[in-house]
């Protein structure tokens, strides 16, 4: 591939996480001769966190590889839908909602269940609407819940470190997805006890993307980087002409 033809590589993290857990796959991209940019995802609310991408997105010249974890997912999804500019999705264990429908409905696809929801600690945020809070891991489960195979230190230490999503973020109807004129691929993790690996197969193939499944839990990118990074570069070499 020409180098002046390779697209920029913006990475999107999701609940519970942020954009240093793309630290390995960053370094990865940059030996390979790719930009790449991990902005942080406000997560307030899926159209508010997509607005905030999509004007992130505006200032990028060329071609865009898209690229989401978790709900991150989601927000990729919604924030790309109409943008020129963006050649492919690369869903990493993350949400490829379809028109109306919430998070919280996507994670029982394909007869899928995830315990998330009985693990989620609830505290106040300012200028949070009635009935909105800030959602936790509860720690006790998160090495279980989100990265088991991680070391216990550092599953605690993320535990510690989480960036809570707003609760409304879990309901909130999807809006016309990104991945039904572009281009998409999956990584897809066996273990993952977050996104149920029924409900993430269920999703890349109604999206009819491209889907590789490896074994690991939640957080992909941590545990299997050179996965991650291969096919993020796959969808970057396949979206735009040598």
């Amino acid at each position: 591939m020409n180098s002046e033809l390779k697209p920029t590589i913006v990475l999107v993290h999701g609940a519970f996480a942020d954009a240093s857990g793309w630290t390995a796959v960053i370094k990865n991209l940059q030996r390979d001769g790719y930009t790449a940019l991990a902005p942080a995802n406000p997560l307030r609310s899926l159209a508010g966190d997509a607005e905030y991408l999509r004007a992130v997105l505006a200032t990028i010249e060329g071609p865009v590889v898209l690229v989401g974890h978790s709900y991150g997912g989601a927000v990729i999804t919604n924030a790309a839908t109409d943008i020129q500019n963006v050649v492919s999705l690369v869903y990493i264990c993350g949400f490829a909602l379809d028109e109306g429908e919430p998070v919280l409905q996507a994670l029982g696809l394909g007869g899928g269940h995830s315990a998330l929801g009985e693990h989620t600690l609830v505290r106040p945020y300012p200028g949070a609407a009635e009935g909105d809070a800030d959602g936790y891991i509860d720690p006790a489960y998160f090495k279980e819940l989100f990265c088991d195979d991680l070391s216990d230190e550092d599953a605690a230490a993320m535990a510690a470190a989480q960036r809570p999503a707003a609760l409304n973020t879990l309901g909130t109807p999807s809006g016309v997805p990104a991945w039904k004129t572009i281009p998409s691929w999956f990584l897809i993790g066996s273990d993952d006890r977050t996104i149920p690996p029924e409900a993430h197969r269920a999703m890349a193939e109604r999206a009819g993307g491209i889907a590789v499944e490896i074994e690991s839990s939640h957080v992909a990118m941590i545990s299997h980087p050179d996965a991650v990074s291969k096919l993020i570069v796959d969808a970057a070499k396949n979206a735009v002409p040598a």
